[in-house]
């Protein structure tokens, strides 16, 4: 019973060794993994303030080639066209809805009478307006962006800032969809005017429903700007610099005029599609080329009748590239001189 007893207090003082050394053997082993653990949280700490350093310089550079008095210029020159516009592109819908010819779409018109002839121009007008505003202000931000900050070739650099102007418009295109409904006589009766149009859509059909035609909208938009500012820049390049005040204005009338003219009755049959698309509301959305089809055997399988229409469209476009681009312009010089006449001042003094 002495010899078990000794055995016993033996065995217990050797479990209580064990216990000792296993605590000294971990708390070694924490103190050695602590500078480590330290090490990884410090570079992980590093690792995120650098992260965060680089998305704000990124942030910084690309919103400060942004510049708003290209926002400004586009705004201004959109409010001018649209008020002057505006007639002849509700004559140019009947013929792209309908298929008719002038003359019909005329009569049609003047039995709807006088109040009915500018219904509906409070959304291209506030589209307009924000579209021109996003399309020359962003083109402009991300090409210098682009050039500045990437080195892009300056051509390439105008097709990307042109997709990424068109495609950022693209937002706008409940305007373009109520504007359709509200010049389409067969809706007359379901709205009175533009803010009864939104709610009825919205509250009957879903907010997706302002985006119907989306897609041909998308294609236009972005292949249209690219195209413009391409040909737009190339021209002022170009054309010969003039002195006078009255012969510069009439170039930059017939630059914008024609440049826009014939971008817009290039991607024409792109509207057709559109207005085609968002002259239904509430059934299933078609796609775009089975709409196309559609349109080509309701219209007697003939290309050139996608084009009805496209004769006062390009006269249209003419008169409304031209002012929007001498507008612009003229916008632009004035926001310069403001500018400038504080150094000028400071100068004299």
């Amino acid at each position: 019973m002495k010899v078990d007893g000794v055995l016993d207090k033996d065995d217990s003082e050797i479990a209580n060794s064990e216990l000792t050394i296993t605590a000294a053997a971990t708390k070694a082993t924490a103190a050695a993994a602590a500078p480590t653990t330290t090490a990884v949280t410090s570079v992980k700490a590093a690792y995120d303030v650098r992260s965060a350093s680089h998305e704000n310089i990124f942030l910084d550079r690309f919103f400060g080639a942004f510049q708003w008095e290209e926002f400004a210029c586009g705004c201004g020159s959109a409010f001018v066209n649209i008020c002057v516009t505006y007639p002849i592109y509700k004559l140019i819908f009947r013929q792209m809805l309908h298929g008719v010819p002038v003359s019909s779409a005329m009569l049609q018109l003047r039995h709807e009478g006088l109040g009915f002839l500018y219904r509906g121009m409070l959304p291209p007008l506030a589209q307009k307006t924000i579209s021109l505003s996003i399309m020359f202000g962003v083109f402009d931000g991300t090409r210098r962006y682009l050039v500045e900050d990437y080195r892009f070739n300056d051509y390439g650099a105008k097709v990307i800032a042109g997709v990424v102007a068109g495609s950022a418009e693209s937002i706008l295109l409940p305007f373009e969809r109520v504007q359709t409904l509200l010049a389409d006589s067969k809706f007359h009766r379901y709205f009175s005017n533009t803010p009864n149009a939104f709610r009825y859509v919205v509250t009957n059909y879903g907010f997706r429903e302002l985006y119907r035609g989306i897609e041909p909208v998308f294609w236009r938009n972005g292949l249209s700007n690219a195209l413009f500012f391409m040909l737009r820049e190339e021209a002022s390049v170009r054309l010969p610099k003039r002195k006078s005040v009255s012969s510069r204005t009439a170039q930059e009338f017939i630059a914008g005029a024609v440049i826009g003219a014939s971008i817009s009755t290039l991607f024409y049959p792109l509207n057709v599609i559109k207005v085609s698309l968002q002259s239904e509301m509430g059934q299933i959305t078609e796609g775009s080329w089975h709409a196309c089809k559609r349109i080509y055997r309701e219209r007697e399988s003939r290309i050139g009748n996608f084009y009805r229409g496209c004769a006062f469209n390009t006269g249209r476009s003419f008169i409304s590239w031209g002012i929007m681009n001498t507008a612009y312009e003229n916008l632009k010089k004035l926001m310069s001189q403001r500018e400038l006449q504080p150094q000028l001042t400071a100068m004299q003094r």
